[in-house]
């Protein structure tokens, strides 16, 4: 199914409950270089990467917010495009930088939805090149929807991705996979961790290389919706003796064991988790699309504070929230918030089941702090935009 209609129906899926309950960049910031004489080289602002109409989009962190178009869709280009979506994660292997991004080009034909591998080159917009060196496949079960989404990279280079899984109804069964390179084939060896997460969303990776991921759909006592954290070690390789000697319903390595805990719940608004960031106090921020709402979360997983929620007596309606619908996450170095609105719309005030994103009605938001730390109110950096669920932050050398 192609990924623009996948998603859709995942947000039909969330409505039904609405109903019944109704980075990834490891990039630090530097100070300026010198060049031979002395002078400062001036840097780049940070680069915010958007999945968007399957196109892969990148913007300037600082307004006018300058657009390149670095991977067109299959659609936009038959010939070379590819379908882009989901969390988009940048990490580096000497001078090489990679991002790791959804890709399901031809999912409705020969194609396989999977994660691809890119090399990024370039430092600026207008300069930025992604070429395809690697991808990774995996197996789903037959009541899943292919629909890859979270990504994260450990502290030794292995890759954990997450997929969202069964949206409809019966158990949850989204996976979380963790890649052991090298990242350079079209056949990458793979353990999944666990199979059975509730609409698995977006993955932060944390320094101990504790993973926590969240679930906006958990239907169990024992898996509810939240943010949910996996603690190290986890398995070395595929088999046996590196601690996946299991495997899933579809034959594939599946681990030994796993130490799994729900770190943050869904209090205070936070319904329907779906994207979380590192904060620069050493906490986090995480999103909830269908009720509008950030807030942010000291390092024990405690409420501290809520940093968007819709205005009062702003309900969701056929144009949507007028903060938007926040889904993916991303942060700058100097602590700046972006999120993909995913344009979330009630097209039938008088029908639940009629939520869902919007033909153009999401955007790219940016919301910058004062020296109090107080957030500002949200500034547009791109709009009229068709389904923007994924952010990545490029911090130029």
């Amino acid at each position: 199914m192609p990924a623009r209609s996948t998603r859709a129906a995942s947000l039909l899926a969330l409505a039904a409950a609405l109903a019944l309950g109704a980075a990834c960049s490891d990039d630090e910031p530097g100070s300026s270089p010198e060049d031979g004489g002395g002078d400062p080289v001036e840097i780049s602002a940070p680069i915010v990467f958007n999945g968007q109409g399957n196109n892969l989009d990148a913007y300037s962190s600082e307004p006018p917010f300058e657009h390149q178009r670095v991977i067109s869709s299959a659609a936009e280009d038959p010939e070379d495009g590819l379908d882009i979506n989901a969390q988009l994660c940048f990490f580096e292997d000497g001078d090489t930088r990679y991002l790791i991004a959804g890709e399901d080009t031809d999912q409705d034909g020969a194609g396989e939805p999977g994660w691809g591998i890119f090399e990024v080159t370039g430092e600026a917009i207008g300069e930025l090149e992604a070429t395809q060196v690697g991808k990774l496949t995996t197996t789903f079960t037959g009541e899943s929807n292919p629909e890859n989404y979270g990504c994260g990279v450990l502290s030794d280079g292995r890759i954990v991705t997450g997929d969202v899984g069964n949206q409809a109804s019966g158990p949850g069964t989204g996976q979380l996979i963790i890649w052991f390179p090298p990242f350079d084939s079209f056949d990458v060896a793979f353990c999944k961790l666990d199979v059975g997460i509730g609409t698995a969303g977006q993955i932060l990776v944390e320094d101990d290389d504790s993973i926590l991921i969240t679930s906006s759909l958990g239907r169990t006592p024992e898996r509810p919706s939240g943010v949910h954290r996996y603690s190290p070690p986890f398995p070395t390789g595929p088999t046996a003796e590196d601690g996946c000697g299991r495997t899933d319903d579809t034959g594939a390595p599946l681990a030994d064991a796993v130490d799994r805990s729900l770190f943050i719940d869904t209090a205070e608004g936070l319904g329907f988790p779906a994207g979380i960031v590192a904060s620069p106090a050493g906490g986090y921020y995480v999103s909830s699309q269908a009720t509008g709402v950030i807030n942010e979360y000291a390092a024990d997983g405690a409420f501290v504070r809520t940093i968007l929620r819709p205005p009062d007596g702003d309900l969701l309606d056929a144009d949507g929230y007028e903060l938007g619908s926040p889904h993916g996450l991303g942060i700058d170095p100097d602590g700046n918030l972006y999120y993909a609105d995913i344009g979330i719309v009630r097209a039938d005030e008088q029908d639940f089941l009629s939520i869902g994103p919007g033909d153009g009605t999401g955007a790219l938001r940016r919301i910058t702090f004062d020296d109090e730390g107080e957030p500002a109110a949200p500034e547009v950096m791109a709009d009229d935009l068709d389904f923007p669920d994924g952010i990545g932050i490029l911090v130029p050398r």
